[in-house]
């Protein structure tokens, strides 16, 4: 039986000199967010969707907002009201620490639209939103390159999954959308993310030199993006990566695999800490 390296984990994180934070969906889990992982798990949290015949691809087609945009919003004001009433889960806190802790620059790489690091006290300048942010809004059209809050309420009928009221541009009053990268996009405007990811190439020359630890959670294999990144990263010289998920952990040595969840995972290398 092969012991987890808990005690190994934590020594290459009090030896870093500089912390990229890497997050899936299974980030969000411990906070009581869905994972949408299969079809199924997207039905078991939007099981008016299995009724419809609708997969979460294509439930999150922006199509929808063409067609017929009060069924479009039914699923993202959802999502919307659901992100802001969540708490982020300890884990975040955990993690927090550390930075503060160790005196670590840092940085978080994301694949989740729900702003949790944000609200969970992290530098908006140091985070990337690969896929966007559920809390920005930009035209339909677009009719401009404009990105703007999201501060609309939303009223859902869950019996249809249909928004009662929907936003509208500011500037030609045409359907307002989330700033989000969704499945078969030509429309999504990118600029808010490119410059987050400026910032991060700012950061990655900053620290080319220094140990590199980053922390991956939650991030699986059905759009790799993230772990993709984590690997990349963890090719380079001085980098340790440290991949938490609880079904597909897998990564090759020397690197670390935990199969477990967020909170568990992290309070375990805390402890060694």
């Amino acid at each position: 039986m092969i012991t987890p390296r808990y005690a190994e984990a934590a020594t290459a994180i009090m030896n870093a000199q500089a912390l990229i934070i890497t997050a899936g969906a299974g980030m969000g889990v411990d906070s009581g967010l869905p994972d949408f992982r299969g079809d199924q798990g997207f039905w078991n949290s939007y099981p008016m969707y299995e009724k419809l015949g609708l997969s979460f691809i294509q439930a999150a087609n922006p199509q929808h907002f063409d067609d017929d945009p009060h069924f479009g919003w039914g699923f993202y004001g959802h999502r919307t009201n659901l992100y802001r009433s969540t708490v982020p889960h300890q884990g975040f806190k955990l993690l927090q620490n550390w930075i503060k802790q160790f005196n670590l620059d840092h940085f978080i790489v994301t694949s989740n639209v729900d702003g949790q690091f944000q609200k969970a006290g992290f530098s908006p300048e140091k985070i990337v939103e690969v896929h966007g942010s559920i809390h920005h809004l930009q035209c339909t059209t677009p009719c401009q390159s404009t990105i703007w809050k999201n501060s609309f309420d939303f009223n859902i009928d869950v019996t249809t999954m249909r928004s009662q009221n929907i936003p509208y541009c500011h500037h030609c009053q045409k359907v307002a959308r989330p700033n989000i990268l969704m499945f078969g996009d030509y429309s999504w405007v990118s600029r808010r993310t490119a410059i987050q990811e400026e910032n991060f190439d700012d950061f990655i020359q900053a620290n080319a030199n220094n140990k590199l630890v980053i922390i991956e959670i939650g991030a699986g294999t059905a759009v790799p993006t993230i772990r993709n990144l984590s690997e990349r990263l963890g090719s380079k010289q001085l980098a340790t990566v440290i991949r938490i998920n609880p079904r597909e952990p897998q990564i090759h040595a020397p690197h670390f695999s935990f199969a477990g969840g967020a909170i568990d995972t992290l309070t375990l290398i805390q402890n060694e800490l």
